[in-house]
Protein backbone atom coordinates (compact mmCIF):
# COMPACT_ATOMS: atom_id res chain seq x y z
CA UNK A 1 0.00 0.00 0.00
CA UNK A 2 1.50 3.60 -1.33
CA UNK A 3 2.25 6.69 0.88
CA UNK A 4 -1.01 7.84 -0.89
CA UNK A 5 -3.55 5.44 0.38
CA UNK A 6 -1.85 5.00 3.82
CA UNK A 7 -3.02 9.12 3.93
CA UNK A 8 -6.51 8.90 3.01
CA UNK A 9 -7.30 6.37 5.46
CA UNK A 10 -6.12 8.05 8.08
CA UNK A 11 -7.70 11.05 7.20
CA UNK A 12 -10.64 9.30 6.62
CA UNK A 13 -10.98 7.45 10.20
CA UNK A 14 -9.66 10.57 12.05
CA UNK A 15 -13.33 12.10 10.26
CA UNK A 16 -15.12 9.34 10.65
CA UNK A 17 -14.57 8.39 14.58
CA UNK A 18 -15.65 11.43 16.24
CA UNK A 19 -18.81 11.55 14.61
CA UNK A 20 -19.66 7.46 15.10
CA UNK A 21 -18.72 8.57 18.78
CA UNK A 22 -21.24 11.76 19.01
CA UNK A 23 -23.09 12.15 22.24
CA UNK A 24 -26.78 11.58 20.81
CA UNK A 25 -29.42 14.41 21.77
CA UNK A 26 -33.10 13.71 23.07
CA UNK A 27 -34.88 15.55 20.11
CA UNK A 28 -33.89 17.05 16.11
CA UNK A 29 -36.05 19.16 14.49
CA UNK A 30 -36.63 19.77 11.04
CA UNK A 31 -37.36 16.09 10.14
CA UNK A 32 -38.37 16.49 6.57
CA UNK A 33 -34.64 16.82 6.10
CA UNK A 34 -34.12 13.20 7.07
CA UNK A 35 -36.79 11.65 4.48
CA UNK A 36 -35.35 10.82 1.01
CA UNK A 37 -38.06 11.69 -1.30
CA UNK A 38 -37.11 9.93 -4.33
CA UNK A 39 -38.65 6.49 -5.12
CA UNK A 40 -35.54 4.62 -6.27
CA UNK A 41 -33.95 5.30 -3.54
CA UNK A 42 -36.74 4.11 -0.97
CA UNK A 43 -37.24 1.18 -2.62
CA UNK A 44 -33.92 0.28 -1.97
CA UNK A 45 -34.02 1.16 1.97
CA UNK A 46 -32.08 4.65 0.86
CA UNK A 47 -29.17 2.23 1.01
CA UNK A 48 -27.67 4.71 -1.71
CA UNK A 49 -24.22 5.94 -0.36
CA UNK A 50 -22.32 3.97 -2.85
CA UNK A 51 -25.09 3.92 -5.77
CA UNK A 52 -25.16 6.04 -8.97
CA UNK A 53 -28.16 7.91 -9.09
CA UNK A 54 -27.65 10.94 -11.15
CA UNK A 55 -29.09 14.52 -9.49
CA UNK A 56 -30.89 12.45 -7.39
CA UNK A 57 -27.51 11.53 -5.36
CA UNK A 58 -28.24 15.34 -4.12
CA UNK A 59 -30.37 13.49 -1.56
CA UNK A 60 -27.94 10.48 -0.44
CA UNK A 61 -24.21 11.48 -1.18
CA UNK A 62 -23.14 14.42 -3.10
CA UNK A 63 -20.10 12.61 -4.39
CA UNK A 64 -22.00 10.30 -6.27
CA UNK A 65 -23.06 13.44 -8.86
CA UNK A 66 -19.29 12.44 -10.08
CA UNK A 67 -20.79 9.67 -11.70
CA UNK A 68 -23.23 10.57 -13.72
CA UNK A 69 -22.84 9.64 -17.08
CA UNK A 70 -24.94 12.10 -19.20
CA UNK A 71 -24.64 15.65 -19.59
CA UNK A 72 -27.86 16.49 -17.87
CA UNK A 73 -30.43 15.16 -15.66
CA UNK A 74 -33.83 16.28 -13.97
CA UNK A 75 -35.69 14.56 -11.28
CA UNK A 76 -38.99 15.30 -10.18
CA UNK A 77 -40.63 13.10 -7.59
CA UNK A 78 -43.62 13.01 -4.91
CA UNK A 79 -43.80 11.22 -1.54
CA UNK A 80 -46.69 10.98 -0.30
CA UNK A 81 -45.40 10.52 3.47
CA UNK A 82 -47.71 9.57 7.19
CA UNK A 83 -50.06 11.62 8.16
CA UNK A 84 -51.11 12.83 4.72
CA UNK A 85 -47.71 14.79 4.45
CA UNK A 86 -46.47 15.88 0.71
CA UNK A 87 -43.31 15.88 -0.14
CA UNK A 88 -42.52 17.57 -3.64
CA UNK A 89 -38.83 17.60 -4.77
CA UNK A 90 -37.04 18.65 -8.03
CA UNK A 91 -32.93 17.86 -8.66
CA UNK A 92 -31.23 19.02 -11.51
CA UNK A 93 -27.30 18.15 -12.48
CA UNK A 94 -25.26 19.39 -14.91
CA UNK A 95 -21.94 18.59 -16.21
CA UNK A 96 -19.59 20.81 -18.31
CA UNK A 97 -17.86 19.30 -21.09
CA UNK A 98 -16.59 15.60 -20.08
CA UNK A 99 -16.64 16.06 -16.45
CA UNK A 100 -12.72 17.57 -16.41
CA UNK A 101 -14.57 20.56 -14.04
CA UNK A 102 -17.08 18.12 -12.28
CA UNK A 103 -20.92 18.14 -11.59
CA UNK A 104 -23.20 20.62 -10.51
CA UNK A 105 -26.56 20.37 -9.16
CA UNK A 106 -29.68 21.93 -7.61
CA UNK A 107 -32.06 20.33 -5.16
CA UNK A 108 -35.16 21.52 -4.05
CA UNK A 109 -37.70 20.26 -1.65
CA UNK A 110 -41.47 21.76 -0.50
CA UNK A 111 -42.97 20.07 2.15
CA UNK A 112 -47.24 20.37 2.56
CA UNK A 113 -48.32 19.37 6.38
CA UNK A 114 -51.80 20.22 5.25
CA UNK A 115 -54.74 22.12 7.28
CA UNK A 116 -54.14 21.84 11.21
CA UNK A 117 -56.45 23.28 13.71
CA UNK A 118 -54.89 25.62 16.31
CA UNK A 119 -55.86 25.12 20.21
CA UNK A 120 -54.61 26.54 23.28
CA UNK A 121 -55.09 25.62 26.70
CA UNK A 122 -58.27 27.12 28.43
CA UNK A 123 -60.47 26.90 31.72
CA UNK A 124 -63.73 26.09 30.10
CA UNK A 125 -65.60 23.12 29.84
CA UNK A 126 -63.83 21.45 27.05
CA UNK A 127 -60.62 22.47 28.10
CA UNK A 128 -59.54 24.17 25.49
CA UNK A 129 -60.32 26.92 22.72
CA UNK A 130 -59.87 26.93 18.93
CA UNK A 131 -57.77 29.44 16.92
CA UNK A 132 -58.80 28.59 13.31
CA UNK A 133 -56.71 26.75 11.02
CA UNK A 134 -52.82 27.02 10.19
CA UNK A 135 -51.08 25.90 7.10
CA UNK A 136 -47.65 25.36 8.65
CA UNK A 137 -44.87 24.35 5.80
CA UNK A 138 -41.26 23.94 4.88
CA UNK A 139 -38.94 23.98 2.16
CA UNK A 140 -35.43 23.42 1.47
CA UNK A 141 -33.02 24.58 -1.67
CA UNK A 142 -29.64 23.37 -2.26
CA UNK A 143 -26.68 23.89 -4.81
CA UNK A 144 -24.38 20.80 -4.79
CA UNK A 145 -20.77 20.06 -6.60
CA UNK A 146 -18.61 16.45 -6.89
CA UNK A 147 -15.52 15.87 -8.90
CA UNK A 148 -13.89 12.58 -9.22
CA UNK A 149 -9.95 13.49 -7.94
CA UNK A 150 -8.90 10.19 -9.80
CA UNK A 151 -10.57 7.43 -12.00
CA UNK A 152 -11.13 5.90 -8.31
CA UNK A 153 -12.07 8.45 -6.11
CA UNK A 154 -14.68 10.71 -6.00
CA UNK A 155 -15.47 13.82 -3.36
CA UNK A 156 -18.94 16.09 -3.38
CA UNK A 157 -20.33 18.72 -1.23
CA UNK A 158 -24.06 20.07 -0.56
CA UNK A 159 -24.94 23.94 0.84
CA UNK A 160 -28.60 24.01 1.52
CA UNK A 161 -30.69 26.82 2.88
CA UNK A 162 -33.59 25.05 5.39
CA UNK A 163 -36.88 26.95 6.62
CA UNK A 164 -39.78 25.39 8.46
CA UNK A 165 -42.94 27.50 9.55
CA UNK A 166 -45.12 26.47 12.44
CA UNK A 167 -47.98 29.03 12.48
CA UNK A 168 -49.02 31.17 14.66
CA UNK A 169 -48.31 31.11 18.44
CA UNK A 170 -50.44 32.27 20.87
CA UNK A 171 -48.58 33.20 23.92
CA UNK A 172 -51.74 34.19 26.07
CA UNK A 173 -55.53 33.41 25.95
CA UNK A 174 -59.13 34.62 27.45
CA UNK A 175 -62.35 32.71 27.88
CA UNK A 176 -63.77 35.56 24.98
CA UNK A 177 -60.68 35.87 23.22
CA UNK A 178 -57.90 33.85 21.23
CA UNK A 179 -56.18 36.39 19.79
CA UNK A 180 -53.81 37.40 22.68
CA UNK A 181 -49.99 37.83 21.88
CA UNK A 182 -49.46 35.92 19.23
CA UNK A 183 -45.81 35.37 17.42
CA UNK A 184 -45.19 33.85 13.96
CA UNK A 185 -42.86 30.66 14.53
CA UNK A 186 -40.69 30.62 11.38
CA UNK A 187 -37.25 29.84 11.64
CA UNK A 188 -34.35 29.01 8.86
CA UNK A 189 -30.84 27.44 8.86
CA UNK A 190 -27.90 26.79 6.59
CA UNK A 191 -27.03 23.05 6.01
CA UNK A 192 -24.15 20.93 4.73
CA UNK A 193 -24.17 17.84 3.05
CA UNK A 194 -20.58 15.94 2.09
CA UNK A 195 -19.70 12.45 1.45
CA UNK A 196 -16.74 10.65 -0.80
CA UNK A 197 -16.80 7.45 -3.11
CA UNK A 198 -14.13 5.23 -3.87
CA UNK A 199 -13.89 2.43 -6.12
CA UNK A 200 -11.78 -0.33 -4.46
CA UNK A 201 -10.24 -1.85 -8.64
CA UNK A 202 -12.14 -5.32 -7.12
CA UNK A 203 -14.76 -5.80 -9.47
CA UNK A 204 -17.43 -3.85 -9.04
CA UNK A 205 -16.67 -3.58 -5.54
CA UNK A 206 -17.34 0.44 -4.31
CA UNK A 207 -17.01 2.05 -0.90
CA UNK A 208 -18.49 5.15 0.16
CA UNK A 209 -19.60 8.04 3.22
CA UNK A 210 -21.49 10.68 3.73
CA UNK A 211 -22.86 13.20 5.98
CA UNK A 212 -26.06 15.06 5.67
CA UNK A 213 -27.75 18.04 7.59
CA UNK A 214 -24.60 19.18 9.60
CA UNK A 215 -25.48 22.92 11.32
CA UNK A 216 -25.49 24.94 13.85
CA UNK A 217 -27.95 24.45 16.58
CA UNK A 218 -31.71 26.73 15.96
CA UNK A 219 -34.50 27.10 17.91
CA UNK A 220 -37.87 28.28 18.01
CA UNK A 221 -39.10 30.32 20.57
CA UNK A 222 -37.31 29.46 23.69
CA UNK A 223 -36.59 25.66 22.97
CA UNK A 224 -33.13 24.99 20.57
CA UNK A 225 -32.53 21.80 18.93
CA UNK A 226 -30.24 20.34 16.67
CA UNK A 227 -31.11 19.46 12.82
CA UNK A 228 -30.85 15.65 11.86
CA UNK A 229 -27.43 14.93 11.59
CA UNK A 230 -26.92 11.62 9.72
CA UNK A 231 -23.70 9.57 8.89
CA UNK A 232 -23.55 6.68 6.32
CA UNK A 233 -20.86 4.35 5.45
CA UNK A 234 -21.71 1.71 2.74
CA UNK A 235 -20.69 -0.62 0.14
CA UNK A 236 -22.25 -1.96 -3.30
CA UNK A 237 -21.60 -4.69 -5.70
CA UNK A 238 -22.62 -6.83 -8.66
CA UNK A 239 -23.32 -9.67 -6.93
CA UNK A 240 -22.57 -12.12 -9.71
CA UNK A 241 -18.86 -9.90 -10.51
CA UNK A 242 -17.67 -11.06 -6.99
CA UNK A 243 -18.57 -14.78 -7.66
CA UNK A 244 -16.26 -17.55 -9.12
CA UNK A 245 -17.05 -17.43 -13.50
CA UNK A 246 -18.12 -20.88 -12.58
CA UNK A 247 -20.79 -19.88 -9.77
CA UNK A 248 -22.11 -17.01 -11.87
CA UNK A 249 -25.62 -17.09 -13.33
CA UNK A 250 -26.42 -15.66 -16.68
CA UNK A 251 -29.98 -14.73 -15.73
CA UNK A 252 -28.48 -12.37 -13.22
CA UNK A 253 -25.96 -11.08 -14.27
CA UNK A 254 -27.36 -7.23 -13.32
CA UNK A 255 -27.78 -8.20 -9.77
CA UNK A 256 -26.65 -5.24 -7.49
CA UNK A 257 -26.38 -5.52 -3.98
CA UNK A 258 -26.09 -2.44 -1.27
CA UNK A 259 -25.60 -1.91 2.02
CA UNK A 260 -25.76 1.41 4.35
CA UNK A 261 -24.68 1.38 7.86
CA UNK A 262 -26.20 4.45 9.49
CA UNK A 263 -25.36 6.59 12.65
CA UNK A 264 -28.07 9.08 12.95
CA UNK A 265 -28.29 12.33 15.60
CA UNK A 266 -31.56 10.92 17.38
CA UNK A 267 -31.88 7.32 17.40
CA UNK A 268 -30.15 4.24 17.58
CA UNK A 269 -27.51 2.60 14.48
CA UNK A 270 -28.86 0.68 12.17
CA UNK A 271 -28.34 -0.85 8.61
CA UNK A 272 -29.84 -0.80 5.61
CA UNK A 273 -29.59 -2.90 2.37
CA UNK A 274 -31.20 -3.10 -1.12
CA UNK A 275 -31.08 -5.05 -3.97
CA UNK A 276 -31.53 -4.17 -7.68
CA UNK A 277 -32.01 -6.61 -10.62
CA UNK A 278 -32.07 -4.96 -14.06
CA UNK A 279 -33.64 -6.64 -17.21
CA UNK A 280 -32.63 -5.58 -20.76
CA UNK A 281 -31.33 -2.16 -19.00
CA UNK A 282 -35.30 -1.38 -19.10
CA UNK A 283 -36.88 -2.78 -16.48
CA UNK A 284 -36.30 -2.83 -12.95
CA UNK A 285 -37.10 -4.69 -9.24
CA UNK A 286 -36.10 -3.71 -6.43
CA UNK A 287 -35.97 -4.11 -2.69
CA UNK A 288 -34.74 -3.34 0.42
CA UNK A 289 -34.60 -3.95 4.02
CA UNK A 290 -34.26 -1.81 7.53
CA UNK A 291 -33.04 -3.33 10.63
CA UNK A 292 -33.90 -1.82 13.62
CA UNK A 293 -36.27 1.26 12.62
CA UNK A 294 -39.54 1.11 13.50
CA UNK A 295 -42.75 1.00 12.25
CA UNK A 296 -40.51 -0.19 8.61
CA UNK A 297 -38.67 -3.18 7.70
CA UNK A 298 -39.07 -4.38 4.15
CA UNK A 299 -39.96 -2.01 0.80
CA UNK A 300 -40.31 -2.79 -3.03
CA UNK A 301 -40.08 -0.54 -5.91
CA UNK A 302 -40.08 -0.86 -9.99
CA UNK A 303 -38.35 1.22 -12.42
CA UNK A 304 -38.87 1.55 -16.18
CA UNK A 305 -36.67 3.19 -18.72
CA UNK A 306 -37.73 4.30 -21.87
CA UNK A 307 -35.38 6.04 -24.06
CA UNK A 308 -34.58 9.40 -22.21
CA UNK A 309 -37.09 8.83 -19.39
CA UNK A 310 -37.15 6.96 -16.13
CA UNK A 311 -40.39 6.34 -14.06
CA UNK A 312 -39.66 5.07 -10.59
CA UNK A 313 -42.01 3.64 -8.41
CA UNK A 314 -41.92 2.48 -4.77
CA UNK A 315 -44.18 1.32 -1.89
CA UNK A 316 -42.96 1.04 1.38
CA UNK A 317 -45.49 -0.27 4.47
CA UNK A 318 -45.30 1.95 7.36
CA UNK A 319 -46.61 -0.17 10.39
CA UNK A 320 -49.44 1.73 12.30
CA UNK A 321 -49.13 4.72 9.48
CA UNK A 322 -50.43 4.25 5.96
CA UNK A 323 -48.35 2.73 3.74
CA UNK A 324 -45.88 5.24 1.78
CA UNK A 325 -45.69 5.40 -1.86
CA UNK A 326 -43.29 7.81 -3.99
CA UNK A 327 -43.61 8.45 -7.44
CA UNK A 328 -40.37 9.97 -9.44
CA UNK A 329 -40.26 11.39 -13.55
CA UNK A 330 -36.50 11.35 -14.16
CA UNK A 331 -34.82 12.69 -18.00
CA UNK A 332 -31.76 12.83 -19.25
CA UNK A 333 -29.70 13.31 -22.10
Amino acid sequence: MNLKKITFLILLVSLIHPLWAQKKLAQTGFQFLSVVPEARSAALANAMTTVSNNSSALWDNPAMLAEMSESFDLMITQNKWIADIKHNALSMAFKPSTGQYGVIGISLLIVDYGDVEGTIVANNEQGFLETGMIKPSAYSFGIGYAKALTNKFSVGAQIKYASQYLGPVIEGYSTSSAEVGTSEQETSVLAFDFGTFYRTGFRSLVFGMSVRNFSQEIKFSQEEFQLPLIFSIGFSANVMELLPVGARMEALKDLMVTMDAVHPRSYPEYIKTGFEYHFRKMLALRFGYYSRVDERSFTYGIGIKLSRFTFDYAYVPFGVFDNVQRLTLKFSW
